[in-house]
């Protein structure tokens, strides 16, 4: 695509950073630290740094920050596709406006390598801190970190083809460094994994490599094995008509992160926000869901155009938008299940308790059916599918959950032998204390 926008391109090394900052900091004793933090590279300009730590595979890494820079600013790492560079992404997107506007840090790391491609097949790049191109990456981040005093909390990766595959390694590798990511165009973590050197999988590109979610979310959890704390949301958009990476990988990516996220595959809404375009969220229904999925009827492979970027800048949390907002989270919930059985059916009573500090307007329940029942009937909530991993989305009369209040819904179902009480309850994706 061509470039909208071009600003000078500088190169800074970390040393001369290192060097110029006591110095700046020397020369500014009564400036305020985000004037001097400005001034670690050029404002307004793409800057190449280097040194900036490890870098096992030889990353490029270019910075742009904005005049306006915040505080403790967010950051995006925007990753380039086959061929490309930091400087065309930075170019060909509007990652470096949006940046002016809301005060974050664009990363834009660059490959060196011939096929201008990311690593997201080696064994080392599949697993965190293996070594390749996901290490330089945090490297990168690293930097940002210590030199602008980024907030962590506020980490995002977006890419394009090769780059959404990295995206996806990124959050798998770093689930505690990144906070969402938002991939155009790719393929689940592990999808393209390779032993061989190649860095190309042709399976996994036809869109042949099918998986259970759960084997799905198991590649996930092994490249950071033990870990147990929060995991990124995703963002996910692929066209129909993809022939490079096809559109059957955009499902598995559904189901892998699903999984990974602990949400049902079960959308809790769907819409279409722009002709031909089909939106899924999953685990929620706002605009920061655990999962949201865009499918471009009859769009090829590329895909991305200009003012996507907004898009997954509002799905980030970074927009400061005053519209539609995520579904209120509850800081913790608790249910309470019990079964009332006779020959070959029962009824299944549910109470769900809001036990966090925000009212919840809206909510869906997640639970899990013990095999051979089947819901034929239910009151106070649709439930769907009706057996298995089973969503419960409220009735229009109790949507609203103030904090300590409670709601009590409940079903009919078959059975063949198991009448016990559903279990693995979520309420609007948070997991919830039984009992």
């Amino acid at each position: 695509m061509p470039p909208t926008r071009r600003r000078p391109l500088r190169t800074l090394s970390a040393a001369l950073v290192a060097a110029l900052v006591p110095l700046l900091a020397a020369l500014t004793l009564t400036a305020p630290p985000a004037a001097a933090r400005a001034d670690a590279v050029p404002a307004a300009t793409l800057t190449e740094v280097t040194g900036f730590g490890e870098n096992p595979s030889n990353l490029q890494m270019y910075v742009y920050v904005p005049a306006g820079v915040a505080e403790h600013p967010a950051v995006v790492v925007a990753v380039h596709y086959c061929t490309g560079s930091g400087p065309a992404m930075y170019s060909g997107t509007e990652w470096a406006s949006l940046a002016d506007s809301h005060g974050f840090v664009v990363i834009y790391p660059s490959v060196t390598r011939a096929s201008k491609c990311f690593d997201v097949s080696s064994p080392q790049a599949l697993r965190r801190g293996g070594g390749s191109d996901p290490v330089g990456i945090k490297s990168m981040i690293d930097w940002v970190v210590r030199t602008y005093d980024a907030d962590t909390s506020r980490i995002y990766a977006t890419g394009i083809s090769s780059g959404a595959m990295m995206t996806n390694v990124l959050l798998g590798d770093y689930p505690d460094v990144f906070a969402a990511g938002a991939a155009f165009s790719g393929v689940p973590f592990g999808c393209f994994a390779t032993t061989d050197g190649s860095e190309w999988n042709s399976a996994c590109s036809g869109g042949t490599v099918i998986r259970t979610p759960q084997q799905w979310g198991d590649l996930v959890r092994a490249a950071y094995p033990g870990y147990t704390g929060p995991r990124p949301r995703m963002q996910l958009w692929h066209g129909t008509a993809d022939d490079t990476l096809r559109y059957p990988n955009f499902g598995e990516e559904i189901k892998q992160w699903t999984n990974v996220l602990g949400v049902s595959q079960t959308p809790a809404v769907t819409d279409s926000p722009q002709s031909g375009w089909t939106r899924t969220r999953y685990g929620a229904t706002g605009d920061r869901a655990p999962v949201e999925a865009i499918s471009l009827q009859g769009v090829g492979h590329n895909l991305y155009t200009w003012g996507m970027a907004s898009r997954a800048l509002t799905f980030f949390g970074l927009d400061g938008s005053t519209g539609p907002g995520p579904d209120p989270q509850p800081g913790a919930c608790r249910v309470q299940a019990t079964t009332n059985a006779w020959n070959t059916g029962l009824t299944g009573s549910i109470t769900i308790t809001n036990t966090g500090t925000s009212t919840l307007t809206g909510w869906q329940l997640g639970f899990t059916l013990p095999a051979g029942q089947t819901i034929t009937g239910g009151w106070g909530a649709t439930y769907s599918p009706t057996s298995g991993a089973v969503t419960a989305v409220n009735a229009s009369y109790n949507g609203t959950l103030a904090p300590g209040a409670n709601v009590t819904i409940g079903y009919q179902a078959t059975h063949t032998g198991n009448s016990s009480a559903p279990t693995g309850f979520t309420l609007n994706g948070s997991a919830c204390t039984a009992g």
